[in-house]
């Protein structure tokens, strides 16, 4: 198995390929499937402040064995701790939580909030060392733009929903004069059965030996995509990664891109997400 990575805008090398734990609740649970995927051969962990399960992280990455610096961590500030000095110290906690030096990646997770100023904290971050890489999530209004604009450190990653029925290609053309590169949460469009069944997959995964799973985060590998699949399954984990030992074909990708429909899973308007999430405050 030969991990691919990606060489981001500010010249660090980020494992394409990863585990989420988006979901998955509490540290124990957390913590067994992280050290799972470490066994099997993931080195990419995508957590966040909101999954209220960063320490669970933490502790896989110390009890694992393997040197931190081999391990990526990206996790993600929710708009309550944005703000100058505000975003500061929520790093600091941030840092706490997980038990180490430094972050890999450190994303703002919504579009909300005064995210300017905690763009500008995150750029110290960076500058003090705690902070490796620093991105974005979910902007995709003008909202992007207007942080693309004031930024010194341009956005490394931008992690939105990306699937084979959405698959974002206004969105990569925004963000390719910055060498921002996407990241993908739904990468099999939330397990969508009709997505999953699609007649091309099927016939791929026959002609590779794989599953039809294996076949769609084949296709993100090759289009550049960054994926994070979420699982506590010991089998999924190991399938997901079993995606290093064949190639799909130039015309199979195009079939691939063909499926386009322009179709989320995630359905709520900027105005109702805005609402929504402004209710919820992470826990320490």
């Amino acid at each position: 198995m030969n991990q691919t990575y990606v060489m981001l805008n500010d010249g660090n090398k980020i494992p394409q390929f990863g585990l989420g734990v988006y979901m998955i609740l509490g540290d124990a649970d957390t913590k067994k499937a992280c050290i799972e995927a470490f066994r099997t051969g993931y080195r990419h962990i995508d957590t966040a402040h909101a999954y209220q399960n960063e320490r669970g992280v933490g502790e896989a990455v110390k009890e694992s064995g393997i040197p931190r610096e081999e391990i990526w961590i990206t996790t993600k500030l929710w708009p309550s701790e944005y703000g100058e000095g505000k975003t500061k110290a929520a790093i600091d906690k941030m840092l706490s939580r997980l038990d180490t030096d430094y972050i890999d990646l450190l994303l703002l997770h919504q579009q909300f909030g005064d995210y300017i100023g905690a763009w500008k904290d995150m750029e110290k971050a960076v500058a003090a060392g705690k902070v490796k890489s620093i991105g974005i999530s979910n902007f995709e209004s003008e909202r992007l733009e207007k942080l693309l604009a004031t930024a010194a450190i341009k956005p490394s990653v931008l992690q939105v929903e990306c699937h084979p029925y959405y698959q974002q290609k206004e969105l990569k053309k925004r963000i390719a004069p910055y060498g921002t590169v996407i990241e993908s949460w739904y990468p099999i469009g939330h397990g969508d059965k009709t997505l999953l069944n699609e007649p091309v997959f099927t016939e791929l995964a026959e002609k590779y030996g794989k599953n039809n799973v294996q076949i769609i985060l084949r296709w993100h590998i090759q289009e550049g995509t960054i994926v994070f699949p979420k699982s506590t399954n010991p089998k999924h984990i190991q399938d997901n990664i079993d995606i290093f030992d064949f190639e799909l074909a130039e015309d199979e990708m195009e079939r691939i891109r063909s499926l386009d429909k322009g179709v989320r899973f995630f359905q709520m308007s900027l105005e109702e997400q805005e609402v929504h999430l402004s209710a919820f405050v992470p826990a320490d």
